[in-house]
């Protein structure tokens, strides 16, 4: 990646994003995957990145509070990745201590006979948070012009245009008071094939491993590729891509609840006013 995107290419945590180099990606940009390290060394250490994430977490308790309580907004985190690039234990983490009656988490599973038989994006609207909400999305919107890219399924021309879908259906969520946080948990083929192995060796992971997985692993290149395409495309001011070095499990969850956190402070979600004097209440 050129000197000059990369000094543009700085973490939105309000916090001191001192986790593990995510890159922030937005209109213009150029990010190039192979220019990103998913092994990357964090700056802090595993023990002191347990300790704030534990002050991460309390305080993310808090903001989803007022958020709910508010009702007027919402926020939804959108998790890409490649296979075993982690997004099930991300949001194992990230939902960790959050009020569930304000979480709306989807898994984006192959369409069924009556999503097939609408637009791509109609499913993907349905599911968009409710306002007090944080929304989830495992897999998303993307699904459709990643696969199909690297499958040969659409043409170039049908590619551009889902982007063009894309940024506009996006650029409605934020008109609409949703703020959208969009990672992509960058891992590295060695480390896939790492993890791909331990599902073998664990009989208690067996059930994750899709001989499926392996067919889609010889495509790798192309995949990287995909992706990297799609977040240059849809790239935007207002639902910029963070790319996150993914290799180390708990970097990936440190910097990942630092930029939700970041986004909530941001968003500075307040408590309706009482519609009565709460001092003139007698409870006999």
């Amino acid at each position: 990646m050129p000197a000059e995107a990369a000094r543009k290419l700085q973490p939105i945590s309000k916090a001191d994003p001192t986790a593990t180099g995510v890159v922030v990606v937005g209109p213009g940009d150029g990010v190039r995957l192979a220019d990103i390290d998913p092994g990357a060394k964090p700056s802090v250490s595993k023990d002191d990145a347990t300790e704030q994430m534990e002050a991460l977490r309390a305080r993310l308790a808090e903001l989803q509070q007022a958020l709910y309580a508010e009702h007027k907004r919402s926020l939804l985190i959108v998790i890409q990745a490649m296979d075993t690039g982690g997004k099930d234990g991300a949001i194992k983490k990230v939902c960790s201590g959050l009020d569930p009656n304000g979480v709306q988490l989807t898994n984006f599973k192959y369409p069924s006979a009556e999503e097939w038989d609408h637009d791509y994006l109609w499913r993907i609207h349905h599911a968009a948070p409710r306002k007090g909400s944080i929304g989830i999305w495992n897999r998303s919107h993307y699904e459709d012009v990643l696969v199909p890219r690297v499958h040969q399924q659409i043409s170039e021309e049908v590619w551009r245009e889902r982007c063009e879908d894309i940024n506009a259906f996006e650029r409605l969520l934020s008109r609409n008071g949703v703020t959208m946080l969009k990672f992509f948990l960058h891992i590295s083929k060695d480390e896939q094939k790492e993890r791909l192995q331990a599902r073998l060796r664990d009989p208690q992971k067996l059930w994750k491993f899709n001989t499926g997985d392996l067919k889609e692993r010889a495509r790798w290149v192309d995949y990287q590729l995909a992706y990297e395409a799609a977040i240059n495309a849809c790239a935007t001011t207002f639902a910029p891509w963070h790319i996150v070095p993914a290799n180390r499990k708990w970097a990936r969850n440190l910097v990942m609840l630092e930029t939700v956190v970041a986004a909530l402070e941001r968003l500075d979600a307040q408590y309706p006013p009482a519609e009565f004097d709460p001092k003139k209440i007698v409870i006999e």
